[in-house]
């Protein structure tokens, strides 16, 4: 990646007002997500109540942006039954809850009749979009930036007609 292209806590550090972010993966296969993953399938359950034993740096970023008073939001469209991967992802969220992120899911029947992008991303100040790239086996395949009009139109707008429909996390229960 260029010098010049900022990297994604640089961007998060920018951000002033929002930052929200769509997934709509059944599974991913990144790679710092692989011991985790797999230890979770093993049957390792994190604590809520050992809060160091799950507490990383992705969460400290949340919370410093949070703090600066960054609404964070994270919607995510699920096929149901849910794939084993968001079974692990859901099991989890409340790590990305204690460190002050809003996540909602939405059953993908339920999101029949939107208006999605073709691929994730994160929009930032509704300015700034940030597609999120994969190849079919879920493994990234780089972020890619665009401040485009009509980009940041269809995410923003997409974003919140998900956002809506969606359950929030304390109220979604797994299919």
């Amino acid at each position: 990646m260029p010098s010049n292209v900022p990297t994604f806590p640089e961007l998060l550090g920018q951000c002033a007002r929002t930052a929200v972010h769509l997934e709509m993966r059944d599974a991913y296969a990144v790679d710092y997500e692989a011991g985790p993953f797999a230890d979770w399938r093993a049957g390792h359950r994190h604590n809520p109540d050992d809060r160091a034993s799950w507490w990383r740096p992705w969460l400290d970023l949340v919370t410093e942006t949070v703090g600066r008073g960054v609404v964070i939001r994270r919607a995510r469209i699920v096929s149901e039954p849910v794939s084993e991967y968001i079974r692990y992802e859901h099991s989890g969220t409340f790590s990305n809850i204690a460190a002050g992120e809003q996540v909602r899911w939405l059953p993908r029947r339920q999101a029949s009749d939107l208006a999605l992008p073709g691929n994730d991303y994160w929009l930032f100040d509704g300015q700034l979009v940030q597609w999120n790239h994969f190849a079919g086996d879920g493994s990234s395949q780089g972020p890619e930036l665009t401040e485009d009009p009509a980009a940041v139109k269809l995410c923003a707008d997409a974003f919140e007609a998900v956002w809506e429909r969606a359950v929030p996390h304390d109220q979604y229960k797994i299919r």
